[in-house]
């Protein structure tokens, strides 16, 4: 399934249905007066998340958006239909804008939460409402209000407990397939994770915890660069960060720049991400040359105050104490 992030739409509520001019002529009612019922309000616009939806792919190819309008009033004081409100589901951690403004509306990011973005018209008074003493025999009405009618974006930001972050192939993608049911692909080229990617990782029956596998991170990423604002985005609602490092990357061969670099770019985007908490993770330690360097990894990092593990996600290596350290952050 592709991954669509961002999407924009027009809606268009439903407009009120008229009111009804009309008079009772009834054979025993030798003085009927009006009764013009009202129209019907039209159908909102509602957007409505649903825990089953992971990407918004259905709005890139359907941009256009209108509910049903309300029926006209009729005699005999009858009132006009009201609209079907029209329903857009969109996934759990869906931000609504208003296009025109660029104003966030809405945040929604729990299961079944819903906001009328767009309100039906009111429906017009029948004439029903227009007599007076002085004038019993009114034959004015309202027409219907007219719907709202906005062009409104989406952007999708994942809800995930963890982020990992790291260079292109530090590892990310094999570790959330080891430790998940997620199928990311995995190759010897960078980038090859295009798109953010969710995996489910279970502690026991009772406890889980969601991890994002986000495209790599490079130098400029918080400008744009490589992918970097379609990384940096879904990590903004990350409780935890997995720095993964590897130490056999030969175009950043030091791991505390390596770590610097990544750090520079989260501040860069958002401060506040460095207050998250966070392990380091030296990632491919299976790897010969990777094995030279591990012991003054480990101590630098140590020696900086910051928590290290070293796995080997390809053999498993001290992959399920890392889980259980993350299960801690969690769930303490």
């Amino acid at each position: 399934m592709k991954f669509i992030d961002e999407a924009t739409i027009d809606i268009k509520a439903g407009d009120g249905g008229k009111g009804c001019c009309s008079f009772r002529r009834e054979k025993y009612v030798p003085r009927g007066g009006p009764d013009g019922g009202d129209g019907g309000r039209g159908g909102h616009i509602i957007i409505q998340t649903d825990p089953n939806l992971l990407t918004l792919l259905d709005y890139r190819y359907r941009r256009h958006f209108k509910a049903p309008r309300g029926t006209h009033g009729k005699g005999k004081q009858m009132y006009g239909v009201s609209g079907q409100d029209l329903i857009i589901k969109v996934p759990v951690g869906t931000l609504v804008y208003d296009q025109a403004h660029n104003l966030l509306i809405k945040d929604l990011n729990r299961p079944e939460q819903s906001i009328i973005v767009a309100q039906g018209g009111r429906g017009g008074r029948g004439n029903m409402h227009f007599a007076t003493s002085t004038h019993q025999t009114p034959r004015h009405t309202e027409p219907g209000e007219k719907g709202e009618e906005k062009q409104i974006r989406l952007e999708l930001k994942l809800l995930a407990d963890v982020g990992l972050v790291g260079r292109p192939n530090a590892g990310k993608s094999t570790l959330l397939s080891v430790i998940s049911r997620a199928h990311p692909k995995i190759a010897a080229y960078p980038f090859t994770t295009r798109q953010p990617q969710l995996g489910v990782v279970f502690l026991d029956r009772e406890r889980s915890y969601t991890v994002a596998d986000i495209p790599g991170l490079i130098e400029g990423a918080h400008q744009g660069a490589g992918l970097g604002h379609q990384f940096l985005r879904h990590i903004e609602r990350t409780r935890i960060f997995l720095h993964l490092i590897d130490l056999s990357d030969p175009e950043q061969p030091d791991p505390w720049n390596n770590y610097i670099g990544l750090t520079h770019e989260l501040k860069a985007y958002k401060p506040h991400f460095l207050d998250h908490p966070q392990i380091i993770v030296l990632t491919k330690i299976d790897l010969p040359e990777v094995q030279e360097k591990l012991y003054s990894a480990e101590r630098l990092f140590q020696e900086k105050g910051l928590e290290v593990m070293a796995i080997s996600a390809a053999t498993h290596q001290h992959v399920q104490p890392l889980i259980e350290k993350v299960g801690t952050l969690i769930f303490p």
